[in-house]
């Protein structure tokens, strides 16, 4: 490591030998923890099935294409299903997570019992999959457009929620101390200087949560939650690898779509 020496004689370093140390254990730590890893992996691998990957990937893509263009015709209705799921999905959870969003960030909590309730329901939201809310509403409410949306609206909550209560921990000071200086109530402060600053990251952030929920929602219909995915696993089941394909390559153009209209509208909003 390069050295400084000051006019005093003494000899600057970046780090002292305590954090040198640190840093060196780190190091090492992680690596016996990467080896030891790729061992564990390594020992249940079947790895004549790993050789032989290659000839099956290309078996399989000879069966999916070309694809069958003639079935698109009866994707237009799941197709449909889907953008309903992600649309309605991730409007309800922007209804949801804007007031929990206020409850949760230290700034505009009414109590922090109620923050620590709402963070709580912002990390169990986050901490399963949109595939698991999915296993578990059609569970209660049977399969059907009805059980994606609720799955993807309680994924997208806490992805929404955490995002936004963080942006209302971030807004300026000077605005809040104006309008509260006039003799402003609470709310009224709320409404006239910290949600005008939120607005746009928050739909910012609505909008690319939306642009998640669309790939999502192609998903979720693997379990019986609506949508594309409903006739994929279908097609899969009945060994219809060109009917696969076809509704590959409609997945793949739908995501393209919504992530050019995703940008453009962030871009307009930001």
């Amino acid at each position: 490591m390069p050295v400084r020496i000051a006019n005093n004689g003494k000899i600057w370093q970046r780090y002292d030998t305590t954090t040198r140390l640190r840093l060196w254990g780190g190091w090492l730590g992680g690596t016996v923890i990467t080896l030891i890893c790729w061992q564990l992996i390594a020992n249940r691998t079947r790895w004549e099935f790993a050789a032989d990957a290659p000839r099956q990937l290309a078996i399989f893509l000879q069966r999916v294409f070309p694809p069958d263009w003639s079935y698109i015709n009866q994707l237009w209705q799941p197709l449909w299903d889907t953008l309903t799921i992600a649309t309605l999905g991730t409007l309800l959870a922007v209804i949801i997570a804007l007031p929990l969003s206020f409850l949760a960030a230290r700034n505009t909590t009414p109590h922090p019992v109620i923050r620590y309730l709402t963070l709580l329901i912002i990390v169990v939201s986050r901490s399963v999959n949109s595939l698991i809310w999915a296993l578990i509403i059609v569970a209660i409410t049977g399969p059907g457009v009805l059980a994606g949306i609720i799955a993807i609206a309680l994924r997208s909550i806490g992805f929404i929620g955490k995002l936004a209560f963080e942006s209302v921990e971030e807004t300026s000071r000077e605005p809040v101390e104006a309008i509260t200086a006039t003799g402003a109530s609470r709310l009224q402060v709320l409404s006239y200087s910290i949600l005008p600053q939120v607005m746009p990251s928050f739909a910012g952030i609505s909008i690319f949560r939306w642009d998640i929920n669309i790939r999502e929602a192609t998903v979720i219909g693997l379990v019986g939650a609506g949508g594309i995915g409903l006739n994929l696993n279908a097609t899969v089941n009945l060994l219809r690898w060109d009917q696969a394909g076809m509704i590959f390559v409609v997945i793949f153009g739908l995501v393209l779509i919504s992530e050019a209209i995703s940008a453009r509208v962030r871009q307009a909003i930001i």
